[in-house]
């Protein structure tokens, strides 16, 4: 026997497993929480570009100036920046200005995401 439900079909054996998880309202209930998800969306984002990969491993190795960052990567300053600031909204890394430059860091949760 099947049961309509948001006008689909869903056979009652899997209804009935999915009263557990409090049925369809329940795992509707599990996409409540939009900024949450938004947030992870966020993370895995930045981690799917392999210059943001290639940054990240670069500062586990130490903390590093853009122009080092830049010569290894070989990419432009433009772009450089674009990738920093995509990964320091996601609080992968940090920069700490030491007098005309700044000297980027990473912290816990990008090595926590390199290493996943």
């Amino acid at each position: 026997m099947q049961v309509q439900d948001s006008k689909q079909n869903i056979p009652e054996d899997i209804l009935e497993s999915l009263r557990t998880y409090g049925g369809i309202g329940g795992l509707r209930g599990l996409l409540q929480d939009e900024g949450a998800l938004a947030e992870k969306a966020a993370l895995y984002s930045a981690v799917s570009d392999p210059i943001r990969l290639k940054i990240l491993t670069l500062l586990s190795v130490r903390p590093l100036c853009v122009c080092v960052v830049r010569e290894v990567l070989g990419i432009a300053d433009s772009r450089l920046s674009y990738h920093l600031s995509i990964l320091k909204n996601v609080e992968f890394i940090r920069g700490e200005k030491q007098g005309n430059r700044i000297i980027y860091h990473i912290t816990e949760k990008g090595r926590h995401w390199l290493a996943a």
